[in-house]
C-alpha cells in the first residue's frame, strides 16, 4: 500500500518545516490572546523552576522494583519545560527565554539514553537492561519523540540559536543522527515490521517522529531516501493489521498514537514528496481509520473503552481536525473542531510533542455547526458492536484475547444512559513492569471477572488469540440493534463451559436486554461493574440513573472497590462496585431500563 509509491518519489526530497519559523512573525502574531497568555504564563513559571536532575539510580529503579512513574516524571518534566519555553519564545521573539531553552537542549542532549527504562531492550519482549548503553542506542517511543522535539526546536529557532552559537543546532543534529537516524538505518528494531508479525501503535508513532527528525534537520538526500524507504515499509507493516473497517484494537486512547501518528507520517511524506499521498488519503480503509474515534464517542469526554484505554480522554486537537480534512471526512473534521472548543487547555500543557503543540497554536479549525451524531456501527475486524438511541449508548466487545493491549474481555458490554456511565469497563491502572510481563493477567483490571462477564467456579477467560468469540451475528433495524455471540471458546477447559451464548438487544426508546444461556459443569456467576452504588430489592437500582430487572438470578453480592490509582481516577470516582450475580439455572436475563 505505502511501499507502492517508493518508485515514484521525486529526485529531491524537500525539507519539512513543522510550523512557522521564529522569523515569520505574522503567523505567531496571529495566535489568539488567550492562547498566548496561557503559553507565556507557563513559560514564566518554568523559568522559576529548576530543571529535574536525573541520576543513574533513578534510571535503575525500574529494574529494581518495577516502578516506572517516578523516573518518567523527571524525564517528561524536562521535555514539557523545554516545550513551554520554546513556544513562549516563538510567540514573543524577545530573547528572554533563550538561555533557559539552551540549558534544556543541552541537558537532554547529555542524557545517557533517551529510551525509557521500561523500553531499554533490543528485542521485543527481551531483557530490560538496568542502564542505557550510549554506544548502542535504543529507539523506543520516547527516544523518537525526543529526536523529533529537538529537531523541531532546531527547525523553528535555528536563526536565533545560531546568534548565540552555531554549536547549539550542530549539537542537536549530531545527537539526533547518533541516537535516531543511524540506528534507524542500521538496526532492525522489532517495531519496524517483520513479515507477518503483528505490529501496534509503536510502528506508526515512531515512524512519524523519525521522519520528522530526518526532514526537519539538514540531512543529505541519500539518507533521506533510505529513511523514506524504511518508513514506507513500516507503515505497510502497521496498516496490514487493520481490517478494512479501520477499527483500532488497542482502544480509543491508542488511536491517537496509532492511526493519528500514521496520518502525521503521511503529512510529512506529502510535504517532502508533494502529492505522494494523494491516492492513500482517498483510500476507504484510511478514512475508516480516521473516523473510528467519532464512533467511539459517547458524550463529553466519555468514550467507549476497552483494552488499555481509559473511559475519559482529552478533547480532540488540531491533529484530528487535520486528519479529517486530509481524508475528506466532514464528519471527523466537524467533530474535532467542536470537541476542541470544549478544552480548557487548548495549548496542550501536558503534551511532550512540540510539533503537536505548534499545530495547536497555528491551526484554527473551521467550525461549521453541530456535527452529525454518531450512530450504530459494527466493526467485524475486532468484533465491536455499537448501538444507540436517544437515551442509551451500548457497546459489546467480541474479538479475541490475543489483541494488542488485551484484557480478557470477550463478550463484555459497556452501557451509558443519558451520557452517564451505567455498566463500565474499568480500564487499566498506571503502567508498571508487571503490566507487560508474564504476570499481566494477575492484575485485577485485566481479568474477565472484573468485566461485565461470567466466571465458572471462579475460572475466568484465558488470554491468547485462540480464546475468541465465535458465531457472531448482528442486526440493526429502526426498532433495535442486536448482537449475538458464542462466548464459550473464550474460556479455558478448566471452566467446563460447554456452551455460552450472549444476546444483547437495544430496543430503541425502551431498554437494553441481555440474555445469557449456558451449559457447563461449574456454577456460573455474572459480574457487573458500575461506578454508581447499587441498591437491591429484587431489582438492582442505581440512584438517578436507572435499574436492572433480573430473571433467573440467585442472591446478589456487591463488592466495593476503592480506586486510588491515579490513572483510573481520571475516569472513575474513589469507589466503584462489582455485582456478582449467580445463575439460578441455565439462563439469566437482564433488562436495563
Amino acid at each position: 500500500m505505502f511501499s507502492e509509491i517508493a518508485g515514484s518519489l521525486p529526485p529531491v526530497l524537500a525539507d519539512f518545516m513543522p510550523g512557522a519559523p521564529i522569523g515569520e512573525r505574522a503567523a505567531w502574531d496571529a495566535v489568539s490572546d488567550d492562547m498566548r497568555s496561557a503559553v507565556i504564563r507557563d513559560a514564566e513559571t518554568a523559568l522559576g523552576r529548576p530543571w529535574s536532575v536525573i541520576k543513574a539510580s533513578d534510571y535503575r529503579e525500574y529494574s529494581l522494583n518495577g516502578n516506572r512513574s517516578r523516573f518518567e516524571a523527571l524525564y517528561f518534566s524536562r521535555r514539557r519545560m523545554l516545550n513551554d519555553l520554546v513556544l513562549a519564545e516563538l510567540l514573543e521573539a524577545r530573547g528572554r527565554f533563550i538561555d533557559a531553552i539552551i540549558d534544556g537542549v543541552f541537558l537532554i542532549c547529555e542524557e545517557s539514553g533517551w529510551q525509557l527504562p521500561a523500553h531499554n531492550a533490543y528485542e521485543r519482549g527481551g531483557q530490560r537492561f538496568s542502564l542505557p548503553d550510549a554506544e548502542q542506542p535504543v529507539i523506543d517511543l520516547f527516544a523518537a519523540e525526543t529526536g523529533a522535539l529537538l529537531a523541531t526546536v532546531a527547525a523553528l529557532m535555528k536563526d536565533r540559536l545560531d546568534e548565540v552559537s552555531p554549536q547549539i543546532v550542530a549539537r542537536i543534529e549530531r545527537e539526533v543522527r547518533v541516537r535516531i537516524l543511524s540506528p534507524y538505518l542500521d538496526r532492525p528494531f522489532w517495531w519496524m515490521g517483520n513479515g507477518a508479525e503483528r505490529m501496534n501503535n509503536w510502528t506508526a508513532w515512531i515512524t512519524q517522529n523519525v521522519l520528522l527528525s530526518a526532514f526537519a534537520l539538514n540531512t543529505e538526500q541519500d539518507l533521506r531516501r533510505q529513511i523514506v524507504g524504511k518508513a514506507l515499509s513500516s507503515l505497510d507493516a502497521f496498516i496490514k493489521d487493520y481490517a478494512e473497517d479501520g477499527a483500532c484494537e488497542e482502544g480509543v486512547v491508542y488511536y491517537r498514537h496509532a492511526a493519528l501518528c500514521m496520518a502525521g507520517a503521511m503529512a510529512i511524506l506529502d510535504t517532502v514528496a508533494p502529492a505522494s499521498m494523494t491516492s492513500l488519503w482517498k483510500a476507504p480503509k484510511i478514512r475508516n481509520m480516521a473516523e473510528y474515534i467519532v464512533n467511539m464517542h459517547v458524550a463529553g469526554r466519555n468514550y467507549f473503552n476497552f483494552s488499555d484505554s481509559a473511559a475519559v480522554i482529552e478533547p480532540c486537537t488540531a491533529r484530528e481536525y487535520l486528519f479529517g480534512r486530509a481524508v475528506g471526512s466532514d464528519v471527523l473534521a466537524a467533530f474535532a473542531a467542536r470537541d476542541r472548543l470544549s478544552s480548557d487547555h487548548k495549548h496542550l500543557p501536558e503534551e511532550w510533542n512540540l510539533w503537536y503543540r505548534v499545530q495547536e497554536l497555528l491551526v484554527t479549525p473551521a467550525t461549521g455547526g453541530e456535527p452529525e451524531p454518531a450512530g450504530d456501527v459494527f466493526y467485524p475486524g475486532i468484533g465491536l458492536f455499537v448501538a444507540r438511541d436517544d437515551h442509551f449508548a451500548l457497546a459489546v466487545k467480541g474479538g479475541n484475547n490475543g489483541e494488542s493491549h488485551n484484557h480478557n474481555d470477550v463478550g463484555s458490554l459497556t452501557v451509558y444512559k443519558d451520557g452517564k456511565p451505567f455498566l463500565i469497563d474499568v480500564g487499566v491502572e498506571t503502567y508498571t513492569a508487571k503490566t507487560f510481563s508474564s504476570e499481566r493477567y494477575d492484575i485485577w483490571t485485566m481479568q474477565s471477572g472484573f468485566h461485565n462477564l461470567p466466571t465458572f467456579g471462579g475460572v475466568g477467560q484465558a488470554h491468547g488469540a485462540d480464546f475468541a468469540a465465535r458465531d457472531v451475528h448482528t442486526e440493526f433495524t429502526e426498532k433495535w440493534g442486536q448482537i449475538s455471540l458464542d462466548m464459550a471458546p473464550a474460556y479455558p477447559v478448566e471452566a467446563h463451559v460447554r456452551s455460552y451464548r450472549r444476546t444483547v438487544t437495544l430496543r430503541r426508546g425502551q431498554e437494553i436486554e441481555v440474555v445469557d444461556i449456558h451449559e457447563g459443569g461449574l456454577p456460573a456467576v455474572l459480574s457487573l461493574m458500575t461506578c454508581v452504588e447499587p441498591s437491591i430489592d429484587g431489582t438492582v437500582r442505581f440512584d438517578g440513573l436507572g435499574h436492572i430487572d433480573l430473571e433467573g438470578a440467585g442472591e446478589i453480592e456487591v463488592d466495593a472497590i476503592d480506586i486510588d490509582d491515579a490513572r483510573l481516577r481520571i475516569s472513575w470516582p474513589p469507589r466503584i462496585y462489582r455485582l456478582r450475580i449467580p445463575f439460578a439455572g441455565t439462563c439469566l436475563k437482564l433488562r436495563i431500563v
